[in-house]
């Protein structure tokens, strides 16, 4: 009993404040050849998402609110791959692999909070679609900036509370498990499960935050499309540019929470998932969406597809 109890005191006493990013771990002398698939879409994703941006904020005719929530929606697939890639490619090529617990913390806020404006644009950009095609009269007047702050700043607000409880609940825990973490950037639920006692509370804080973010959003995101759809058959007027525009978020949408849900669940539910795919799925639900996004909406998006053709064939964004 006296041997039990010293071992308690002693795992207690001990807390981690280094951790090892060892992602992918198993492959071995093979992890080197990951940065090739990962460098390439890491390439195509800071090109394709800087030249959207850079194409909405150079030509007028894109200024309007649909296009700057296009803009912001690049914004965030930008600075997602930014925060996570750069770091798992010096892992892969030179083992730099070692992170302190502060840094963690700060890379997960980052990851957290960029990644639940990911939802929390796609649901402003179902807002706007919904004044446009419902209340077209009264579209501007809606999308005003004043107008827009209003139902704007609260899923802001929202998203603030929620990553910073999450980011600040791991915070206080003391790592006495392990100092290894199975994955290739330091996600909430890969660092908390290293965590000694009852990590019950961060499990909650992170179900509240995956329900009242991308949850909320996506049912909210959804009400949007279906008042807007009744609206088309109703009217019984020609609609085909709005709707094929909302079809572009629609696919958007599904692929986003399809990845979003695998990722969330891998660690939440009893399943057969080894440390590589659960890693494998999170990558992919950053650079995944990402990269396509910029594809999807530059391919379907005729404002954009006219501008981007125009760019190619003189060399330079003609004046409209």
């Amino acid at each position: 009993m006296t041997e039990i109890n010293m071992q308690d005191l002693t795992v207690n006493n001990i807390s981690f404040t280094t951790f090892t990013l060892n992602g992918y771990h198993d492959l071995k002398e093979w992890r080197p050849i990951l940065t090739i698939p990962y460098l390439f879409m890491f390439m195509l994703s800071t090109t394709s998402n800087s030249f959207l941006i850079f194409l909405i904020i150079t030509q007028r005719a894109l200024h309007s609110p649909m296009f700057v929530l296009i803009g912001l929606m690049a914004a965030v697939d930008l600075c997602w791959p930014i925060i996570i890639v750069p770091n798992m490619l010096l892992n892969f090529v030179f083992e730099w692999n070692q992170i302190s617990l502060l840094g963690c913390l700060i890379q997960m806020f980052c990851i957290h909070y960029v990644g639940t404006f990911q939802s929390t644009v796609l649901l402003w950009m179902s807002l706007d679609r919904l004044f446009a095609i419902c209340k077209p009269l009264s579209y501007h007047k809606y999308m005003q900036m004043p107008n827009f702050l209003k139902y704007a700043i609260v899923p802001v607000i929202r998203n603030t509370v929620l990553v910073i409880s999450l980011v600040s609940l791991a915070g206080k825990r003391q790592y006495c498990m392990k100092n290894e973490i199975d994955h290739c950037f330091c996600e909430h639920m890969a660092l908390v499960q290293l965590a000694c006692g009852d990590i019950s509370i961060n499990n909650v804080v992170g179900l509240l935050t995956a329900f009242l973010v991308t949850t909320l959003d996506f049912v909210l995101i959804t009400v949007s499309y279906a008042i807007i759809f009744a609206s088309v058959i109703k009217s019984g007027r020609s609609h085909s540019k709005a709707v094929n525009t909302c079809v572009t978020h629609i696919i958007v949408i599904t692929a986003s929470l399809v990845f979003a849900l695998t990722a969330f669940l891998s660690y939440r539910i009893r399943n057969n998932f080894s440390p590589n795919s659960r890693t494998f799925i999170s990558t992919m639900y950053v650079l995944f969406s990402s990269c396509f996004n910029p594809i999807i909406y530059g391919l379907r998006t005729k404002e954009l597809r006219e501008q981007f053709l125009k760019f190619i064939n003189h060399g330079k964004i003609l004046p409209q």
